[in-house]
Order: structure tokens, then C-alpha cells, then sequence
């Protein structure tokens, strides 16, 4: 069996870096309002782990933005690795906010 290699030229990578910045602009405005929220209803106190894991949604969501950015600009081979990077980091903001989205509907964090 022929092992299939990745022989995308750059301009092949804004397919997927579009939709990757796409979501993962839309997921990082959702993490904003979450915040907002939780500062205008002032649930201090019970907001402080939802809060530290928004950061760090918020942070993986703008690493994937900017990556999926890079990808589409960038002209040579590297929009490759850029896109594969945006691809791994939104995967790990997606599963922060779905932990999140878990705990607090199970009750874990109040």
C-alpha cells in the first residue's frame, strides 16, 4: 500500500485555514461575552474557574486565529505547518470550552 504524503501547495491550505478562522473567531466572541456576563451579573465568587478556563479558551482561540491567519498569507510550504497548527490549537480551545460547558452543567464548578 502507497503511503499518501500531504503534497498541498500553499494556495490548497485557505479552504480549511478559512473555516478554521471563521469558527474559531466566532468561539473566541462567545468566550468574550461568557466573561462579560459573569463580571455584569457579578458572580465573583463563584466565576473564578469558569474565568481561568475562558483565559485559557480565549488564548488557544486567538493562538488558532492568528495560525489560520499566517496560513493564508503565507505563500511558501510553511502555510502548511501554520495550518496544521491553528488545526491542533482550536481542537484544544474547542475541548476546554466543551470541559468547561460540561462542569458547570453537571454542577462540579458553581
Amino acid at each position: 500500500m502507497e503511503e499518501k504524503r500531504n503534497n498541498k501547495t500553499p494556495q490548497e491550505n485557505t479552504n480549511k485555514s478559512s473555516n478554521i478562522l471563521g469558527a474559531s473567531s466566532n468561539l473566541l466572541g462567545l468566550c468574550f461575552i461568557v466573561m462579560t456576563s459573569l463580571k455584569i451579573l457579578k458572580l465573583t465568587t463563584q466565576a473564578r474557574t469558569v474565568n481561568k478556563f475562558m483565559i485559557i479558551a480565549i488564548v488557544a482561540f486567538m493562538a488558532s486565529s492568528v495560525f489560520s491567519f499566517l496560513a493564508i498569507r503565507s505563500k511558501t510550504k510553511r502555510g502548511i505547518l501554520f495550518e496544521n497548527i491553528a488545526d491542533i490549537v482550536f481542537l484544544v480551545g474547542l475541548f476546554i470550552l466543551f470541559g468547561t460547558t460540561m462542569l458547570i452543567a453537571f454542577d462540579f464548578i458553581m
